[in-house]
């Protein structure tokens, strides 16, 4: 059973995300709280295994807290924001304060009983990491300056060569660690990370500088050059689309996809169509298996994939999952996968096997 506090100026919210909540036999609301200060003392009494935390609340927001509670009781944090550029900045500011998911609360495409279903996988998805470790690691990605430029090292890609890459729950870290080991004239990258509307385009535009590659919010019909690297934009599924460089973006509606939308099983899946041989793809830390399939589809081209290994994934559920069902040719620490990608694609396009 995973013990949940909620903690929300609004008697509405703490009241739906309550029900839908308790509605799983899994989940168990052990308290509610309209402030920090009310919350603080809760979460002691109760000892939760996560907290659903507003960000944007009186007396003491919810980022504020957020960083008191990491210090002197660090325990799984997803929080709930407005869709606000305020609420969503500050939602990236939580994650890189410890929070581990973001939850939209409100003005998505996904109808009430799918978003009732995006809160309990990352509530789910949020019980299943340790804090500790994941701050540990978030540190070490922060402190570790990038790499040094690749191309030189690995010789001239490519036009053909694209990128794929998959990540959730702690990808926003993994992502930025990786992005930040390639260089301005990487081969085109496409991502999906399981991330509410909005919010994406605040994430690439925080990502674009720290990175040497230009990084936007895909708004699909874009070209797929040298040097760009595109995020799927939450509530929408991406497809890369032409059987020949340069490839081009599609967002599409449509159902959820392993409960997601975005999903990485649907971006793969069109990059084996198109790029397929000359697609070199990452799939990072996350729960469940969206991707999984999809990067075995793209291996099946003889492209080449990697997946992120055990020790520096917050939680190993979409990556265990690609490397138990053979979709993995190589398992690489998160520090390591900047450089394989650029190794890989550097390297002949292999025969199918």
């Amino acid at each position: 059973m995973i013990r949940v506090v909620i903690v929300d100026d609004s008697p509405v919210v703490r009241n739906v995300f309550e029900q839908s909540l308790n509605a799983d036999p899994e989940i168990e609301v052990v308290a509610t709280a309209p402030d920090a200060y009310v919350a603080r003392d809760l979460i002691v009494q109760h000892q939760p295994d996560v907290v659903v935390l507003d960000i944007d609340m009186p007396r003491m927001d919810g980022l504020t807290f957020l960083k008191k509670l990491m210090k002197y009781y660090p325990l799984p944090v997803v929080i709930a924001s407005g869709l606000t550029d305020r609420g969503s900045q500050l939602a990236l500011d939580a994650l890189q304060a410890g929070a581990v998911e973001v939850v939209s609360k409100g003005g998505t495409k996904l109808p009430g009983e799918s978003a009732a279903i995006e809160l309990l996988y990352k509530v789910k998805a949020a019980a299943l990491v340790d804090v500790k470790r994941r701050n540990a690691i978030a540190t070490a990605t922060v402190a570790t300056p990038p790499p040094a430029p690749a191309t030189r090292s690995y010789g001239r890609i490519a036009s053909d060569r694209l990128i794929a890459i998959g990540a959730s729950t702690g990808g926003t870290e993994a992502l930025e660690a990786v992005l930040r080991g390639l260089p301005e004239d990487c081969p085109p990258v496409v991502i999906v990370q399981h991330m509410p509307a909005k919010f994406t385009a605040q994430f690439a535009r925080r990502l674009n500088g720290n990175c040497r590659a230009t990084i936007a919010e895909a708004q699909g019909g874009e070209r797929l050059e040298q040097g760009h690297v595109f995020i799927c934009p939450g509530d929408d599924h991406m497809v890369v689309m032409g059987r020949s460089a340069p490839y081009t973006l599609s967002l599409r509606s449509g159902p959820l996809v392993n409960r997601h939308r975005p999903s990485v099983d649907v971006l793969f899946k069109s990059v084996a169509r198109s790029s397929g041989s000359r697609t070199v793809a990452a799939l990072l830390t996350g729960m469940g298996k969206d991707g999984a399939q999809g990067l075995l589809e793209i291996r099946n081209t003889g492209a080449r994939t990697i997946c992120q290994d055990e020790a520096t994934s917050v939680v190993f559920g979409m990556p265990r999952e690609g490397i138990e069902i053979g979709a993995a040719e190589f398992v690489c620490p998160l520090q390591d996968i900047s450089g394989k990608l650029m190794e890989l694609a550097s390297q002949s396009v292999r025969k199918a096997a």
